[in-house]
């Protein structure tokens, strides 16, 4: 669960709601008498198998009742341990790709789990495998190998407007799949405190508990958002639910996919949204967007031209509200990528900027999470010409860890012990809760060889 306010539910859908559709939009399959009746079957029948219904278990700590000091005399002060609690969990996801299994989901439902299952539409339940996640923005990558999987189609959300008819998929309080539908009720919001970043849609489809990594689709059955939380005073459904924008979900899992987790770029400013107030204060002509109030030495903002008492209003030619909502965009798009950003200068002429982002000033190093043997090794996930997968190392530290092992600049890793790994993700996942003896293979040119992790 999440709470916001007066609450806020680990997202989504439910109830049933009346939706009138043009016919131009929807297919005619009966009629009665000479009237026709508009459907959802038809697209529902094609999409509803690409969401999937998760379940999870694991455990977590909990820390114990600590003794009141008056009543040490007679118990002691044992040291306080950490208790661990068994869990569930359920929720939902989406089949984006059909060929390599990925399923799309919210970080917050699979978080510490130890057990994720998958249930297909069909019925079919199989393990799956996490790839990645990103707590800050609520996003998790899992793999499961099956085969007749069907993967849905990812729309552009930039094109989304207020009042595009939105249908609601997934399976909540573990009722099995079901569908609702609404319209978009507004889009970008931020500063909701759900997540540290957030571009939210907002949708008045019937969203509850349970429905958290469903899918927000159009009336062609393609996805514009994963949903994620709902506002209510008791949990119950209000007509007020949030998803992440299909863009967003689909930069950052192709990062986690990429790197096996996300790299995002930073932009190098600090600021905060423009008002009423702000905007007269500084006899700004725009009443919405990112005030700047200070730009970083040597960032990709200063280096493009950006500067402080600039407003700006435009990310990639999309108008934003709000810094909140810069925020979350600037957060999905990753280290090294070009972004245009617009902004109303302090003379008040317009201008857009291309900016590179760059990487947080102390990166943490990813060979250091999965093996101290890796430590001073750069990483990257890595397909060559003959369709090889693997994690390509780009460099070695001189005297590092990954240097002494015998690792070495183009080195491919394929696997380690008998396991094979395509990708960061799923080395990751190899080295957590593992300890001991890892025979890491390697492909040197044409040849292979093992590297001993001690």
């Amino acid at each position: 669960m999440k709470k916001l306010g007066l609450f806020i539910s680990a997202a989504l859908v439910s109830s049933s709601l009346t939706l009138a559709i043009a016919p131009a939009q929807a297919k005619l399959p009966f009629s009665i008498g000479s009237q026709e009746m508009p459907s959802l079957a038809p697209m529902l029948e094609e999409t509803t198998p690409a969401v999937v219904s998760i379940s999870v278990k694991g455990t977590h700590e909990i820390e114990q009742q600590r003794i009141p000091e008056a009543f040490r005399f007679f118990f002691g002060n044992p040291r306080q341990q950490p208790q661990e609690r068994p869990f569930r969990g359920l929720g939902s996801g989406v089949i984006i790709d059909a060929d390599k299994g990925y399923i799309v989901t919210n970080n917050h439902v699979i978080d510490e789990a130890d057990e994720i299952m998958v249930t297909l539409k069909d019925g079919r339940q199989i393990e799956a495998t996490k790839l990645g996640s990103d707590k800050d923005s609520d996003i998790a990558l899992l793999q499961i190998e099956a085969d007749e999987l069907t993967e849905i189609v990812v729309s552009d959300s930039d094109e989304l407007r207020v009042g595009d008819f939105t249908v609601a998929i997934g399976s909540p309080f573990g009722l099995g799949q079901t569908v609702t539908s609404g319209i978009v009720s507004a889009l970008g919001r931020s500063g909701l405190n759900i997540e540290n970043f957030e571009d939210f849609i907002q949708t008045d489809a019937a969203i509850n508990s349970g429905n958290s990594g469903g899918a927000l689709v159009n009336l062609r059955g393609e996805l514009i958002g994963i949903n994620t939380a709902i506002l209510g005073p008791n949990g119950g459904n209000v007509g007020i639910g949030f998803a992440i924008p299909s863009n967003m979900m689909r930069n950052l899992v192709n990062q986690i996919i990429e790197f096996g987790e996300v790299r995002r770029g930073v932009l190098g400013v600090t600021g905060l949204s423009v008002n009423g107030e702000i905007a007269k204060a500084m006899e700004l002509e725009t009443n919405q967007g990112g005030f700047v109030e200070q730009v970083a030495k040597d960032s990709a903002a200063e280096e493009a031209g950006i500067k402080a008492g600039d407003v700006i209003t435009k990310v990639n030619g999309k108008r934003i509200k709000s810094f909140s909502e810069l925020r979350g965009k600037i957060g999905s798009i990753g280290a090294g990528k070009d972004v245009k950003i617009t902004v109303v200068t302090r003379e008040g002429k317009e201008r857009t900027y291309k900016v590179t982002l760059k990487k947080p000033q102390s990166p943490k190093l990813e060979a250091v999470k999965l093996h101290n043997m890796l430590d001073g090794a750069q990483l990257e996930s890595h397909e060559d010409e003959k369709g090889v997968k693997g994690i390509l190392v780009t460099s070695v530290a001189e005297d590092s860890p990954a240097h002494y092992i015998g690792l070495q600049a183009n080195d491919v890793i394929i696997g380690v012990n008998r396991t094979k790994t395509n990708n960061m993700g799923e080395l990751r996942e190899f080295f957590k809760d593992r300890e001991g003896l890892f025979a890491l293979n390697v492909l040197r040119g044409n040849t292979t060889l093992y590297l001993m992790l001690r």
